[in-house]
C-alpha cells in the first residue's frame, strides 16, 4: 500500500511539470522561448511585426488580421510604375527570429483560390519560400538550382491550421495540421535574414494567432 501511494505521488509530481506549452523539437536538443503572442492585448507589437506594402493590419477579437492596402495607396504605386508593391496582397513580416529557428503559429488564408505561387510563407526574406497550391507544396530556395516539389496540399484555404516550422542550416522541418515533411538541402539557411514573411493572394485576407518563436539549441 505504501509503495502504491508513493508511486502515485511521484506520478503526480512528474505530471505537474508537463504543461500544454511544452514543445519537444525535432531538429534541436532543446529550445529557448524568444517571443510569444496570442494577441489578447489588442495591439500589435511593432518590435516584432512590420506591416508591408501599405497593407492593412490590426488586432481584432484577439487575432491579427490583414488585408490589402487602401485604394489610394494602390493607385499611387501604379502611377509610380510599381504595381508589384501596390499592396493587392496582404504582407507582414515577423522579425528578430533566430537563425536556428523553431516557430509555432495558427494561420488562416481566406481566398477564393490559389494564385500562382501565392499564398506563401518566407523563412528568411526570399531565402526559403514555402509556396502553396491546390495540389502541390513547393520549397523555393534562393541558392538552389531547382525548387523542391511535394505533390501534396499542405495548406487548405479558408480554414485555420496549426503550423510548426523548424530550421537550421541544411534542414527545414514543416508540420501543417497532421502533415509533416523534412526538407534537406545545403541551400537551406537564413543567416542575416532573421524574419518570416506572410504573403497572401491578391485581395485575400490573412489571420494569424498563437505565435511562439524559439531559438533552437543544438
Amino acid at each position: 500500500m505504501k509503495l502504491s501511494i508513493h508511486f502515485l505521488i511521484a506520478v503526480i509530481a512528474t505530471t505537474s511539470f508537463l504543461t500544454a506549452g511544452d514543445y519537444e523539437p525535432k531538429l534541436f536538443k532543446s529550445v529557448e522561448l524568444i517571443y510569444e503572442d496570442d494577441f489578447s492585448g489588442g495591439t500589435l507589437n511593432t518590435d516584432y511585426w512590420q506591416k508591408r506594402q501599405g497593407t492593412t493590419w490590426a488586432v481584432k477579437d484577439g487575432v491579427l488580421k490583414g488585408s490589402q492596402s487602401p485604394k489610394a495607396f494602390q493607385d499611387k504605386m501604379i502611377v509610380k510604375g510599381d504595381k508589384a508593391h501596390a499592396g493587392f496582397k496582404p504582407v507582414i513580416w515577423l522579425e528578430k527570429v533566430p537563425e536556428n529557428l523553431v516557430v509555432l503559429f495558427r494561420v488562416r488564408f481566406d481566398s477564393k483560390n490559389y494564385q500562382g505561387k501565392f499564398p506563401l510563407i518566407d523563412i528568411g526574406h526570399h531565402i526559403n519560400t514555402l509556396s502553396f497550391a491546390e495540389k502541390r507544396t513547393t520549397l523555393i530556395l534562393k541558392d538552389a538550382e531547382k525548387p523542391i516539389l511535394l505533390e501534396e496540399k499542405f495548406l487548405p484555404l479558408n480554414t485555420w491550421i496549426d503550423v510548426t516550422i523548424e530550421l537550421k542550416k541544411g534542414v527545414l522541418f514543416l508540420k501543417m495540421g497532421d502533415k509533416t515533411h523534412t526538407f534537406e538541402d545545403p541551400s537551406i539557411n537564413m543567416v542575416d535574414q532573421q524574419q518570416i514573411d506572410f504573403k497572401g493572394a491578391n485581395f485575400c485576407e490573412i489571420q494569424i494567432d498563437n505565435v511562439k518563436v524559439y531559438k533552437g539549441i543544438e
